[in-house]
């Protein structure tokens, strides 16, 4: 039964991402009303979320996004929503559009008519920089947070009240991630703008993508925890979920991933990427897989032990990897990596200096 049958159509967009030659960004059409996430008691909890995955689409339903570019008259493209309620927008780009010399979030708007008359939303596409050498690929499920929404059947019905009961903010960040992470972001360069996302979000002199196995319903709600958690902030690869085999089936999340890599990978040819994962769904052998057909474009893979021992496929791609030359680094709290970004040159001393005076204020009782 459709939730809220009645609201308004509004549009949620999802963070886009753009080359020089083509921009990609995705939008749902849906009958809801924007949640917020505030913790007010175990009941609006529990609403809000249930709201988030209760949501009524629309199919067959017009929307416009408009491009504008320095020096160039707008231009609008029409798209239909399908019957999820999504409508993907894959624009050619009309002479080429060059980058800035520093990373930089853009602002397109969607246009839509409701009953309330015209309707338009901004929304936001990552560039590289002109500068931009390096980029990074991480997951999200176990390795910046616990999600409990992955996994097999019972996985998913152990840990749902999790899911329903908290809000971003009281989820536990995995230990050491924040610096971890924002030290491979190699720093901040410029704010995002007011829009879906709320207040403005700093980019990185390294871009961010993120990758997960998560429903798109959760789209809000893992943006509000990156960046209440100070995460570099990205363009979120997520998944259209069904209560079915192939929702809850450890080969499609795979495929799901290893689909999106591939195209952040295509997208982007002249740089190359760090990827982050876990061992909770098959990261190091898949990633181990990305770097061998892509000879030279992985310059690292990082990899957050979850269990106790690695099982025959991981030490195999782990031999594959060393064979290629691949840097592997493997640990269960990213405050020893560190030491592993600066071997391999992804930080200068000072940067290393830095981290390890921040693990040691945040974290004593580990020797550093």
């Amino acid at each position: 039964m459709p939730f809220l049958p009645t609201a308004p159509v509004r549009i949620q967009p999802y963070f886009g991402y753009r080359n020089r030659e083509r921009l990609r960004i995705t939008a749902r059409a849906l009958r809801s009303r924007v949640g917020t996430f505030e913790k007010r008691g175990k009941w609006r909890v529990a609403k809000t979320m249930l709201g988030q995955f209760a949501s009524h689409e629309v199919a067959e339903f017009p929307v416009e996004l408009e491009i504008a570019r320095p020096g160039i008259a707008n231009r609008r493209h029409r798209g239909l929503t399908d019957e999820e309620g999504f409508v993907h927008f894959d624009i050619r780009l009309d002479p080429d559009w060059g980058y800035d010399e520093q990373p930089a979030w853009e602002t397109v708007t969607f246009h839509w008519s409701a009953g309330e008359g015209q309707q338009c939303l901004d929304a936001h596409v990552l560039a590289p920089g002109s500068d931009t050498g390096l980029a990074v690929i991480s997951d999200i499920d176990d390795t910046i947070v616990e999600t409990g929404i992955t996994g097999d059947f019972r996985k998913v019905m152990r840990n749902w009240r999790r899911v329903l009961m908290q809000m971003p903010e009281e989820r536990i960040i995995v230990p050491g991630a924040d610096v971890f992470y924002n030290a491979l972001g190699g720093g901040e360069v410029l704010a995002l703008g007011e829009g879906h996302a709320g207040e403005s979000q700093p980019a990185t002199n390294r871009p961010f993508f993120y990758v997960s196995s998560s429903p798109w319903n959760l789209f809000s709600y893992l943006v509000t925890y990156i960046r209440g958690r100070g995460l570099p902030l990205g363009p979120i690869f997520l998944r259209d979920w069904g209560l079915n085999r192939a929702t809850f089936g450890s080969e499609s999340h795979g495929a799901h991933k290893r689909a999106a890599i591939d195209g952040i990978l295509a997208a982007y040819p002249e740089l190359k990427f760090a990827l982050i994962g876990d061992d909770s769904q098959g990261d190091l052998t898949a990633f181990a897989d990305v770097a061998l057909d892509n000879p030279g474009r992985v310059r690292a893979i990082f990899i957050r032990k979850v269990g106790e021992r690695m099982s025959p496929e991981e030490l195999t791609a782990k031999a594959k990897l060393k064979a290629a030359n691949v840097p592997l680094w493997v640990g269960d709290r990213y405050d020893t990596g560190h030491e592993f970004l600066a071997s391999i040159g992804l930080l200068t001393d000072e940067e290393a200096r830095a981290i390890v005076e921040t693990v040691e204020q945040t974290d004593p009782r580990r020797a550093v």
